[in-house]
């Protein structure tokens, strides 16, 4: 017969029986729940626990009840309701890709305590005092994966501490069999919860992966210590556990590549390559997301998760596309393949969340440098043609429109051609995208090579228009002036073109812009022809011829209009210029005699009213030529002033400004001042050629007398003497 003693120990094993069961039904209908409040069986659990990161890992409960009378019990008793639906508030939580709190707050909660949550039992609560701890088998059902490794270690150590030799392992030879089958069981519970990494769907499986990745380090070191000793390892050393994770990582994002979740994009305007590839990359970009913003926080930092899964999906990825680039690929499939390698991947990368967390520099590239350099080749190549074709037809469709005798459309009174516009945004839009892809802007660059050829052809249609000279012709022409204005803008103005194909493009416009100019500008001067031949006559000092010459250019300046603003005021700057030159040039003739004082200052009063009136004109109609009038107002000092100084220093201003003043224009300048000595005028060229030569730096200087053509002094005194 049993002592009182005995008989309440008794009891007490009893009672923990039935508490051990009680756990078991409470881990299976409510799995541990972040968050609620601890029990006082928590809190007692918690203190028993192992000494470890309960952050990362929290400890399992060590069960037992608080110590209290019946009036606590009592009192607990009012909480029961409470109590049940604490416990029912705590259901498991879900986790979703969707609904990440991108504040991380989602993932703070999932790192807090993972435990199992007591019900307390009205009339047992307060009857236990000693403390539970789990078994095994219940630290492996309850996902506390790191305190089953501990325990097994435990196990372990005493196991094999025990043995010292080889004959004594029969002696525990049932023992060691639990524990390697127990270790098995573990590492296949590990390698399940590892599998889950990038499907983690409530707080406990996260709470479960950072139980298992601890007690994969733990492992790790166990086998280290196993090293250093001399004793023979037990069957199962070394485990090798970070080693067996790491290939379950990669076979799992092999597997996510090969059988991608995301949807496939456009299939129906994309070829089967084309949505395998954007599927898989689509895959590859919500898979890292999900390890930066989940996944990393199950990991201690010096494991370098994050970097370990851009390894794996980016040899991954890389296999994959090099098994893709191995096939013959049409261009579109090439094109789409060569982008997502150097446009669309690494555009991933770059996105905050993921650069901050992955070092990017170490991946490389995914395709090998020889098959993405014939990628891009073949990319180029065919982005050339395709600019070809497209641009070719614009120029056709100009060609169909001038065959058909239609003019030019106007807008805003101005006529228009759509070939500057439409090939530029081909160019532009062909080239940059192509920058983007390859990213190199000299291989892009290449893909306007025949650019000139383009060029050279256009020109022959706008020549082809003013040879036919057809009653559209001057419409198409003021159209095509805008056109060759917008083509040098775009191609001064953007880095899209080999420097050689800029400056023949640029030779072939200016080839243009100036014969457009000659056949828009040659009526104009044989209208004006008469009044030039009455400049620097008599009548024009006398009777002030000049007004009408005002007028007729007045009138011939609003028929010019009908090219775009720009490209007309560089029409009429060329028209004054041109009228200016042709001023000077009958001045310079010399059949007006400037005998005395007073003659000449008529003629300066003449020649800067005149230069005057001219230049209000053509500012009026928009021109911008002011340093043309500046021409005319020296001239007209030189015909003033009397003393040779001041002479020698006007004609030295006007040849610093223009150095293609020449020895010509001044002999000739000088004549019209009939009261000037041989030697005054002899002394005053030398001179002045003297200083302007010493004086000449060079540089960009405007040109203006070369276009004046005047008799050298010499051939005017053999002129001369024929005649007389």
């Amino acid at each position: 017969m049993m002592d009182k003693s005995t008989e309440n120990l008794s009891k007490k094993n009893s009672m923990i029986d039935k508490l051990r069961r009680s756990l078991r039904r409470q881990t299976r209908k409510n799995p541990p729940s972040p968050g609620g409040e601890e029990s006082n069986v928590l809190r007692k659990l918690h203190a028993t626990a192992k000494n470890s990161d309960s952050a990362a890992s929290p400890q399992p409960p060590s069960p037992s009840l608080n110590d209290g009378s019946a009036s606590t019990s009592l009192n607990n008793n009012q909480k029961k309701e409470d109590d049940e639906s604490d416990v029912s508030s705590h259901k498991s939580r879900t986790l979703t890709r969707s609904n990440t709190d991108p504040t991380m707050s989602t993932i703070k909660r999932m790192k807090e305590s993972f435990y199992f949550k007591w019900k307390k039992s009205e009339d047992k609560a307060t009857s236990i005092e000693e403390k539970v701890t789990p078994t095994f088998e219940e630290y492996l059902e309850g996902q506390y994966l790191f305190e089953a490794t501990q325990l097994l270690i435990d196990r372990e150590k005493d196991l094999f501490g025990e043995i010292t030799e080889a004959d004594a392992i029969k002696d525990h030879e049932e023992a060691v069999k639990k524990l390697a089958a127990d270790y098995e069981a573990l590492e296949e519970r590990i390698e399940q919860t590892v599998q889950q990494s990038l499907s983690l769907s409530s707080e406990e499986e996260v709470s479960a992966l950072i139980s298992a990745v601890k007690a994969i380090n733990l492992e790790e070191e166990q086998d280290q210590l196993w090293k250093q000793r001399c004793q023979t390892p037990p069957a199962w050393r070394p485990k090798k556990w970070k080693e067996h994770h790491d290939k379950v990582l990669h076979e799992l994002v092999y597997s996510h590549l090969e059988n991608p979740s995301s949807p496939t994009g456009d299939q129906v305007n994309q070829s089967s390559i084309q949505a395998d590839i954007q599927s898989m990359g689509r895959q590859l970009k919500e898979d890292l997301q999900w390890v930066v913003e989940v996944v990393k926080n199950c990991y201690p930092p010096e494991m370098d998760i994050c970097n370990f899964y851009a390894r794996q999906y980016h040899q991954t990825f890389s296999a994959r596309l090099k098994k893709i680039a191995d096939f013959v690929l049409d261009d579109k499939d090439c094109s789409f393949l060569l982008r997502w390698v150097k446009e669309f991947y690494p555009g991933i990368l770059e996105k905050p969340e993921l650069a901050s967390n992955i070092n990017t520099e170490e991946l490389g590239n995914l395709l090998p440098d020889e098959l993405l350099k014939a990628l891009e080749e073949k990319y180029l190549s065919k982005q050339q043609s395709d600019l070809m074709i497209y641009i070719d037809r614009v120029l056709d469709e100009a060609k169909k429109e001038w065959d058909q005798g239609k003019e030019p459309t106007r807008d805003d009174g101005c006529y228009v051609s759509p070939v500057a516009y439409d090939v530029i945004q081909f160019i532009n839009g062909i080239v940059t995208s192509a920058h983007t892809t390859v990213r190199d802007p000299h291989k892009a660059q290449k893909i306007t090579s025949n650019l000139t050829d383009f060029m050279q052809r256009y020109k022959e249609f706008h020549e082809d228009i003013i040879r036919q000279n057809k009653p559209h012709s001057k419409a198409f022409i003021k159209a095509n002036l805008s056109c060759v204005k917008q083509f040098r803008d775009f191609l001064v103005e953007h880095d899209l073109f080999p420097e050689d194909v800029r400056k023949n493009c640029l030779r072939v416009l200016t080839e243009m812009k100036q014969s457009a100019h000659t056949y828009l500008l040659t009526p104009v001067h044989k209208v004006l022809k008469p009044h030039y031949q009455k400049l620097g006559t008599s009548d024009w000092l006398k009777k002030n011829t000049f007004k009408k010459l005002l007028n007729s250019t007045e009138e011939e300046l609003r028929e010019l209009q009908g090219s775009s603003p720009s490209s007309y005021q560089e029409l009429i700057g060329q028209l004054y210029q041109e009228v200016t030159e042709e001023y000077v040039r009958r001045l310079l003739k010399g059949k007006i005699k400037l005998k005395n004082n007073k003659k000449q200052k008529k003629a300066y009063e003449t020649v800067k009213g005149n230069a005057e009136k001219l230049h209000e004109l053509f500012a009026k109609m928009g021109s911008k030529q002011d340093w043309l009038k500046e021409i005319l107002t020296k001239i007209a000092e030189v015909l003033r002033l009397q003393d040779i100084p001041a002479i020698q220093m006007q004609i030295v201003s006007l040849g610093s400004a223009y150095p293609d003043l020449s020895e010509e224009h001044v002999s000739a300048l000088l004549k019209l001042k009939t009261n000037l000595s041989n030697a005054d005028m002899n002394t005053i060229t030398s001179t002045v050629l003297d200083i302007l030569r010493e004086s000449y730096t060079g540089g960009e200087t405007r040109m203006f007398f070369s276009n004046v053509k005047v008799m050298s002094p010499s051939f005017q005194s053999c002129i001369t003497s024929c005649r007389g």
